[in-house]
């Protein structure tokens, strides 16, 4: 089967110039190994989708010369397919459920910093089917299903700086794979569009290493094996933070505001991580010809070589 990559951002507003160097890193390495290059709209979560943010995804990826294959195809199409994955592992008993609010939640999963560790309150203690009620004497609530994540290892190929493995009960944990409210959520969506769409090699942000070890646990429990992994260095601003949509950072607009052009910032992107000998402008078609002169037929293996920072 052809080999796929993907880029797969949500429309919650523009894209900052972090969400878009990691565009350019996953489209030169899908087209360095021949692969094809997917765009995913990752629209499940309604309340966050922001009025024309789609459009301007795509007006910044053409703008970069960054071109896709087929179809946009949007998660908010796919919700079928979801629920049907989702009953079946409901049935298989992998998954129970869990009526235990934020705030008992947020006390709980404090001390464990930006990756809350489910303490466990609903977990049924032995066979049979799980109640699902929450602390004693909550009010009953319609519950949210979590993956019953043991201590057991999780592991897929990884081409970045960390090993592609975590282990399921102390760093993981029962994520939710669907909310209370009935939402599917980012780790069964996830791991369900790499599946069906094909998806064998996955570049994005390290900060969404965490994230892997749960999509690859529910890819396990449909009987498949996960794709190739590289999680790349974040785009940070000169106070040492990392950018974000809602501190509302500069993307391609602001740096065209300045009077650049697009060219210019894929060649700053290259020098910066070591793929150019010096910053000058571009292409994105004209960096990948670059690269394919120097040898570098298979991105999977020598653009993270090549980084010299962040």
């Amino acid at each position: 089967m052809q080999s796929r990559g993907r880029f797969a951002p949500t429309p919650s507003g523009p894209l900052h110039l972090g969400n878009l160097r990691t565009a350019l890193w996953s489209w030169l390495d899908a087209r360095l190994a021949g692969a094809e290059w997917l765009l995913r709209i990752d629209d499940l979560d309604a309340p966050r989708v922001k009025p024309g943010a789609s459009d301007a995804i795509f007006h910044d990826l053409r703008a970069l010369g960054l071109d896709w294959d087929g179809p946009v195809v949007r998660q908010s199409d796919r919700r079928g397919l979801y629920a049907s994955v989702l009953q079946a592992l409901r049935r298989s008993g992998a998954l129970y459920p869990c009526r235990c609010s934020r705030r008992l939640l947020a006390v709980a999963a404090a001390p464990h910093g930006s990756w809350p560790l489910y303490p466990g309150t609903c977990r049924p203690q032995g066979p049979g089917p799980a109640s699902g009620w929450g602390a004693a004497g909550a009010p009953p609530r319609l519950p949210s299903w979590r993956l019953r994540l043991g201590p057991q290892p999780l592991g897929w190929p990884e081409d970045g700086p960390r090993p592609g493995r975590l282990d399921g009960g102390t760093e993981v944990g029962d994520v939710v794979l669907r909310r209370a409210d009935g939402q599917i959520a980012y780790h069964l969506a996830t791991a369900v569009d790499e599946l069906w769409l094909g998806i064998d090699r996955i570049v994005r942000g390290d900060d969404l290493h965490r994230s892997t070890g749960p999509q690859v646990a529910v890819m396990a429990l449909l009987g498949q094996q996960p794709p190739r992994y590289r999680h790349v260095p974040l785009v940070l601003d000169d106070g040492g933070r990392r950018l974000a949509k809602r501190s509302g950072d500069a993307g391609l607009q602001g740096w065209c505001d300045q009077g650049r052009r697009p060219e210019q910032l894929i060649g700053h992107w290259g020098w910066q991580l070591g793929w150019l000998d010096r910053a000058e402008a571009l292409s994105a078609v004209e960096l990948l010809q670059h690269l394919r002169q120097r040898g570098l037929m298979t991105a999977s293996k020598t653009l993270s070589s090549l980084v010299s920072g962040s």
